[in-house]
């Protein structure tokens, strides 16, 4: 499971349903082919904008009941219609990929979890809605795993980002661990930016495991499915721990060995390990002394 944007949508996962592949392929190409245009290509900001609108009037037009002749948009109305899926997550998604066009810095933590309300949780909550679980406790925990794994995408891509001159870590946290944004790869500022990171990862770890009961609470395939996410998701984070948190020089991702890991802990899962591994990640590393 590469946290990537979008990458984590269980497409072709041997652990969905068939009869839901069809719509899940329908949401994924939505999200997937909007984050494209306001990320890939050389298109300018008003440009991108533009498109992204388009994607909203054709929901407007979903929305109306109306017929509409783009074959992808045909495919997710016919899917809204069957599962009556709400529109707002779908709206939500591109709120944020506007927002990614037009925003290159966050100045507090919230700001970036509002980023993630809109960029991740609506996938979760799609889901939730497609397996006819979407009540209150489990949309609660959808939301934290969703946004713990948009963080930890951030956490992973810092430098990819940083080329396409985009920050996620709050400026709150940097300006708290003294890194200047300048001077993120250069040797003598390791000391303090390890220490901002590992902050940012104890946080997010938290954020995971506060969601985490989620996956043993839904039945069936959908369970094991957020196992896997959520022992991805945390491995990943010992993945940055591993680098010293030098994700600079190297992106961390998942490696054959690291995926007998994450299986062995979803089968492993239980509200025991859980509770103890909770009571062992609440405590961030303090900030230090300015």
């Amino acid at each position: 499971m590469p946290v990537d944007h979008y990458e984590n949508f269980p497409v072709a996962s041997f652990l969905l349903p068939r009869r839901l592949v069809p719509a899940v392929e329908a949401i994924y190409a939505f999200a997937r082919s909007a984050d494209d245009l306001a990320d890939e290509g050389d298109a300018k900001p008003a440009e991108r904008l533009s498109a992204l609108h388009a994607y909203e009037e054709a929901l407007d037009r979903i929305a109306r009941q109306e017929t509409v002749s783009d074959p992808m948009f045909a495919r997710l109305a016919a899917v809204i219609a069957k599962f009556q899926l709400p529109l707002k997550p779908f709206y939500d998604l591109l709120s944020a990929f506007k927002q990614d066009v037009e925003t290159t810095r966050y100045a507090r933590y919230e700001d970036v979890l509002d980023y993630c309300a809109r960029s991740a949780n609506p996938v979760g909550l799609l889901m939730l809605h497609l397996y006819g679980a979407a009540d209150e406790e489990n949309v609660r925990d959808s939301d934290a795993i969703c946004s713990a794994l948009q963080l930890i995408n951030f956490l992973q891509d810092v430098a990819i980002d940083q080329q396409k001159e985009r920050i996620y870590l709050p400026m709150e946290d940097l300006t708290r661990f003294a890194v200047s944004p300048a001077a993120f790869e250069r040797p003598e500022a390791h000391g303090k930016w390890s220490a901002l990171m590992r902050f940012e990862v104890a946080r997010t770890r938290a954020l995971m495991l506060s969601g985490a009961p989620l996956a043993l609470r839904l039945r069936g395939r959908i369970g094991w499915e957020l196992r896997l996410v959520v022992q991805g998701g945390l491995r990943i984070l010992e993945c940055i721990e591993a680098v010293n948190y030098d994700v600079f020089r190297r992106r961390p991702k998942l490696e054959k060995r690291d995926w007998l890991i994450i299986f062995w802990r979803a089968l492993r899962m239980s509200r025991k390990n859980l509770r103890q591994e909770t009571q062992v990640n609440t405590a961030f590393p303090p900030s230090p002394t300015l």
